[in-house]
């Protein structure tokens, strides 16, 4: 039983033996407290991952039953989990299992990859989880014919793009991508990482300003939850590797995908150095477009270890 149920059971056990007053007030009080906007969980990956989600409510709170959902990880390289370019299999395993708990009527694991796919899927180790929880819910989308030409109408440089099918049809997005930094765009998180959900990624980085055309993107396909893997970070030589990597052995999650990118920014070093996050352009450009928050110190953050 979760601590919620738990407690709303307390209550109603305490109003039937009519004990009223103070005790129930301060049963209430206790049920009522807010959950925290970000949570920070260090420990295994799988477990971490369960941990921090139920610490901002549970998938329940993202996922209701029936819906449809779309899990975007870092699944585009052909490296194991130890180079840190890809989600740590654990953590989209726990985020499957959370999601079919939650009741979600159909599940994809879906990115447009960088290398031989075959090889990404197979050495990410992503594959393997996927077809274990459900075959044939993981995809790697590089045919023109799975995509879906749409417009952002809340584009300022991207006007439109051609969008994974089942992305435009999705009634949740989870955004599941690893810590690493990123040559062009500084780190590569929650936001940057939904441009493995387009057809054309070219024109972001040559016809269009990086930034202000992820956040086009996000104004399109914003995720409802973003679960980032910081059990490992790729701190140099981003997004593809080899660099340096260091090991927090942390997940973050959040509602709120720039909180949550914020927070990876200033909780690991990049580059062999802190940063702030008015360093990273897009994080900023989301803000200032009410896509989040990256004003972290306003909000709440619960750190744990399990």
């Amino acid at each position: 039983m979760r601590r919620r149920d738990f407690l709303k059971w307390q209550i109603a056990g305490i109003g039937m033996l009519g004990a009223g007053g103070p005790l129930l007030a301060a049963a209430e009080k206790v049920l009522a407290y807010p959950l925290p906007d970000i949570a920070v969980v260090r420990g295994a990956p799988g477990h971490a991952a369960r941990t921090a989600v139920e610490q901002i409510g549970g998938m329940g709170r993202f996922v209701k039953p029936g819906q449809k959902v779309v899990v975007k990880p870092n699944m585009s390289f052909a490296r194991g989990p130890e180079s840190a370019t890809n989600t740590h299999p654990a953590v989209i395993r726990e985020v499957l299992a959370m999601c079919r708990e939650a009741g979600a009527s159909q599940i994809r694991v879906l990115d447009n990859v960088l290398q031989d796919a075959e090889l990404c899927l197979s050495r990410s180790g992503i594959r393997d989880v996927c077809n274990a929880f459900q075959p044939g819910i993981c995809h790697n989308l590089a045919s023109r014919t799975f995509y879906v030409d749409s417009n952002l109408p809340r584009g300022v440089e991207m006007r439109s793009n051609a969008f994974m099918r089942d992305v435009l049809e999705a009634d949740v997005i989870i955004a599941a991508p690893v810590a690493k930094c990123h040559g062009s765009a500084g780190v590569s998180l929650s936001l940057k990482g939904q441009m493995g959900l387009i057809y054309n990624r070219r024109d972001m980085h040559s016809r269009y300003d990086l930034n202000t055309s992820i956040v086009d993107l996000v104004t399109r396909v914003k995720p409802t939850l973003a679960i980032i893997d910081a059990t490992r970070v790729l701190t140099t030589n981003g997004p593809g590797g080899p660099g340096k990597v260091i090991t927090p052995g942390e997940v973050i999650a959040s509602a709120d995908p720039v909180a949550a990118d914020t927070t990876a920014v200033v909780s690991y070093e990049w580059y062999g150095r802190k940063i702030e996050p008015r360093q990273v352009e897009h994080l900023c450009i989301a803000h200032e477009r009410g896509l989040g928050r990256m004003d972290i110190a306003a909000l709440v953050t619960k750190r744990m270890t399990v």
